[in-house]
């Protein structure tokens, strides 16, 4: 059996060249459909799949070439709503849309930082990145169950259709929390399940490339955020999201089991006693279970 996180890296790393973005016998752009034409923004061009999920033409036209490709479910942008001088950190940075836009709203005092473990994504968001002259934004290589950011790090953590993707989203929310501030916040557009799938469609490679097979549903998602020590979790599942999840993969009837949602939760300032302790601290642990270190656990 084919390994999930191979296949996803494999389509997305064919999406970040411009080539064919799945493998397998069908060859349907998914994840909001076909990356946008540089004609885009001109009325006689039509709407691009960013516009459909939320995005409004200003923010697009103020993309550097090559950011928008086309990818997400929603804005988390919108439901984040980073402040001057915050540190952002976004999962699955793509060619880096939501980064770029996140720098117009922390400025010149904030900072962003991108995560992707795709190394085409990173070379191409990077690209776009120098060709801008932005300073204060970064991308780094990496999986969002292993993050390459320090404890404490950053204020806002936001994601875009990304963590569906992921075969261990448990360890994926226990990292947001290790690199969050106090009081830190997440916000997520995600796809969540809303009707059962089969087991066949969960063993689909394309269609868990497609971000539809790997969802969860919205009492699982709040589940485990709350395990990883998150307070005020709220996933709200977006109905309207059936308009463009049925284009993703054209015969699947992915919209009936489907739906976007903005998910948000936040880090407590104080931690609870009894709260989880950081992936960090466990793994430590772990280590040294034998002949534990002081302090380790």
């Amino acid at each position: 059996m084919s390994d999930p996180r191979e296949n996803v890296r494999e389509n997305y790393a064919r999406r970040a060249l411009q080539t064919a973005p799945e493998t397998g016998a069908r060859g349907t752009p998914c994840c909001s459909g076909d990356a946008p034409k540089p004609s885009v923004l001109d009325a006689k061009a039509g709407p691009s799949s960013s516009l459909a999920v939320g995005y409004t033409a200003e923010q697009l036209a103020s993309l550097p070439e090559g950011a928008d490709m086309g990818l997400g479910c929603g804005t988390p942008l919108h439901l984040a709503d980073p402040q001057l001088g915050e540190t952002v950190l976004d999962l699955g940075s793509g060619g880096g849309l939501d980064c770029f836009l996140a720098l117009e709203k922390v400025g010149a005092a904030g900072r962003v930082i991108g995560v992707d473990m795709t190394a085409e994504m990173i070379a191409r968001a990077r690209k776009a990145a120098a060709d801008a002259g932005y300073p204060n934004v970064e991308f780094r290589l990496g999986e969002i169950e292993n993050l390459p950011v320090a404890d404490g790090a950053v204020d806002v953590i936001i994601s875009n259709c990304v963590i569906n993707l992921s075969p261990d989203k448990q360890r994926v929310y226990e990292e947001c929390f290790r690199v969050l501030a106090p009081g830190g916040r997440v916000a997520f557009s995600d796809v969540v399940e809303i009707h059962e799938m089969s087991e066949e469609i969960r063993a689909d490679a394309f269609l868990n490339s497609c971000c539809i097979g790997g969802a969860r549903t919205p009492g699982a998602v709040e589940a485990m955020l709350t395990a990883a020590g998150f307070e005020e979790v709220v996933v709200a599942v977006k109905g309207e999201s059936k308009a463009f999840i049925k284009d993703w993969a054209p015969g699947s009837s992915a919209e009936d089991y489907v739906a976007s949602a903005d998910i948000s939760a936040t880090k407590p300032r104080i931690t609870r006693l009894g709260a989880p302790k950081p992936a960090a601290t466990k793994a430590c642990c772990a280590k040294t279970e034998a002949a534990p270190k002081k302090g380790c656990c």
